[in-house]
C-alpha cells in the first residue's frame, strides 16, 4: 500500500468515523451504506456480481476511478454458490429464479409453526437443527441423506470461501483504492428474526395478540444469539460500524413497538456498545414515531440511515444532537430526476440536515441500482462544493475502543455440544484438557452461529 493510499484510506475512514462520533471533521462524508448502482455501472450483470468475485471486485474498482470522492463503499454482499450449495429457499437470485439483470428477492414465509415457540426458547440449538434449516434448506432436509450430508460439508466450505472472498475484497478496496467499508458484520433485531424468516410478518404481529409471553421470551433468548452473531462477523479491529436492518418496525404501532421490539433490540445495541463497537442502523420505512428511541443509547454509537419514506429534517430536530444520520436524496430523485434538481436538494440538506456535522449525504438506505450516474456525479459535484465544514482538519481514524467486559460476559454463546459433554463422553484426557477444550468450543461456537445466518 502506497503512502498515498493509505493516506486517502485514513482520510475516509478518520472522516466517517468523526461524523458518527459526531465530531468535528472536513466535509460532510459521501457514505451510503449500500450502493446498488455500483454493482451495474461497470456493465456487469447482477447475476456476475453475486457469481464472480473477479467482477464483483472489478465493478467496484471501476466504481471507484469514476467517483474517487467516495469515502466508503458496499454494495454486493452476497456470494451465491453458498446458498446455491444449501438450496435456500429465502432467496430469489438473478440468472437462476430472476433475469440476469434483476436484483436479488427475499422471500418471506413461515418457516416457524406457532407451536414450536417454546422449543425456540429452550433450545435454540434444537430448533434450528430438527424444526427450521430443514424447512428452509432444501438440500438439508430431503429425503437422501448422503446428499444432506454432502450438502452440510459444501456449505462449511463454501462458508470458508465467502468469508475468504470477503476479506480479499476489503483489503484489495483498502490497499489498492484506499476504500475502507461503511460496515463489516450484522445482526436483525430479534422481532426482525421471528417476523422476516420464522413467523413472516402476519405470522410474528399475529402472536403478539396471541401469545405475548412467547414472542417476549423469544425475543429475549434471540438477544444472546443476535449479539454474538455479530460480534463473530464484526471488524476485529473495530474501525467499522456493525450493520442492522430493520424491517418490520414501520409496520408497528408505537406501543406493539415498545412492548416487542424495542427492549430486545435495545439490549443488542448495548451489547455491541459495551463490545467497543458502533452500530450502522438502517431505520427503513417512516421510523418517525420510534426514532426517539435513539436517545436512549449512548452518544454517537449509532449511525441512523434515514429512509425515504422517513423526514430526515424532523430526525435531525429530534435525535441529531445525540445520533448521526444519513440519508437525504430521495430514491425518485437518483432515478427520475435532474442533475439540477440533484444540486438543489443537496444544497438545502448541506444547509439544514447538514449544519454542525453528524451528517452523511446519501439515499433512503441506499442509492438504486437504475440510479442515473450523472445524478450520483451530481450528488457528489454538490457536497464538494457546499458540503465543507472546515478544510484545515485533517481526518484521522479513531483508536479502537476497548471492551467494557469480555464478550463472554456481554452476552451467552449457546452451544448444541458443549465440551463438557464431550469430555464426559471421552472419560476424561490425558494431557492439558485446554488445548483440547478452546478448539472444540470455538468451532461449536463457530458452527452455531452459522445456523443463525439462515434467519434473515
Amino acid at each position: 500500500m502506497s503512502a498515498d493510499l493509505q493516506k486517502l484510506y485514513e482520510e475516509r475512514l478518520g472522516r466517517y468515523q468523526a461524523t458518527i462520533a459526531l465530531e468535528p471533521t472536513d466535509r460532510i462524508p459521501i457514505a451510503t451504506g449500500s450502493n446498488y448502482l455500483a454493482e451495474v455501472y461497470s456493465g456487469c450483470t447482477n447475476q456476475e456480481v453475486i457469481y464472480s468475485p473477479e467482477k464483483w471486485l472489478q465493478a467496484e474498482m471501476d466504481f471507484i476511478k469514476d467517483f474517487p470522492e467516495t469515502d466508503v463503499l458496499r454494495d454486493n454482499r452476497v456470494w451465491a454458490p453458498l446458498y446455491d450449495a444449501v438450496g435456500c429457499k429465502t432467496y430469489k437470485f438473478p440468472g437462476r429464479e430472476l433475469p440476469a439483470r434483476q436484483q436479488f428477492q427475499f422471500v418471506e414465509e413461515e418457516y416457524m409453526q406457532a407451536d414450536e415457540y417454546d422449543l425456540l426458547i429452550k433450545n435454540p440449538g434444537s430448533f434450528m437443527l430438527d424444526k427450521f434449516l430443514p424447512r428452509v434448506l432444501s438440500e438439508y432436509g430431503g429425503q437422501d441423506p448422503k446428499r444432506s450430508h454432502m450438502a452440510f460439508l459444501k456449505a462449511g466450505m463454501a462458508q470458508m470461501m465467502t468469508a475468504d472472498i470477503m476479506r480479499n475484497r476489503s483489503i484489495k478496496l483498502q490497499t489498492a483504492c484506499g476504500m475502507p467499508q461503511p460496515m463489516t458484520g450484522a445482526f436483525v433485531a430479534p422481532f426482525d428474526v421471528l417476523g422476516d424468516v420464522l413467523r413472516g410478518l402476519r405470522g410474528a404481529l399475529t402472536d403478539t395478540y396471541r401469545r405475548p409471553k412467547q414472542v417476549l421470551e423469544a425475543c429475549d433468548v434471540l438477544v444472546d444469539v443476535m449479539t454474538r452473531f455479530a460480534l463473530s462477523t464484526a471488524d476485529p479491529f473495530k474501525r467499522y460500524p456493525i450493520f442492522v436492518p430493520t424491517h418490520k418496525a414501520c409496520f408497528m404501532s408505537p406501543k406493539q413497538f415498545d412492548t416487542f421490539y424495542w427492549p430486545s433490540f435495545k439490549k443488542v445495541l448495548l451489547n455491541l456498545i459495551d463490545a467497543g463497537y458502533t452500530v450502522r442502523a438502517y431505520l427503513e420505512g417512516d421510523w418517525g414515531q420510534h426514532w426517539h428511541h435513539m436517545l436512549e443509547l449512548p452518544k454517537g454509537k449509532v449511525l441512523c440511515d434515514i429512509d425515504t419514506q422517513g423526514d430526515i429534517f424532523k430526525a435531525k430536530a429530534d435525535i441529531g444532537h445525540h445520533q448521526a444520520i444519513a440519508g437525504g436524496v430521495p430514491d425518485s430523485m437518483f432515478i427520475l430526476g435532474s442533475t439540477q434538481e440533484i444540486d438543489e436538494k443537496v444544497h438545502q440538506l448541506c444547509e439544514t440536515v447538514g449544519k454542525g456535522g453528524g451528517y452523511m449525504i446519501s439515499g433512503g438506505c441506499n442509492v438504486p441500482y437504475d440510479t442515473k450516474p450523472e445524478n450520483f456525479r451530481a450528488m457528489i459535484d454538490a457536497i464538494m462544493r457546499y458540503g465543507w465544514y472546515d478544510k484545515s482538519i485533517q481526518p484521522k481514524p479513531k483508536a479502537a475502543p476497548a471492551a467494557k467486559a469480555d464478550y463472554d460476559a456481554i452476552a451467552k454463546q449457546y452451544r448444541v455440544t458443549p465440551w463438557e459433554v464431550r469430555a464426559k463422553e471421552l472419560g476424561g484426557v490425558m494431557g492439558d484438557e485446554e488445548l483440547i477444550k478452546k478448539p472444540w468450543d470455538d468451532l461449536e461456537a463457530m458452527a452455531f452461529n452459522w445456523m443463525w445466518s439462515w434467519a434473515f
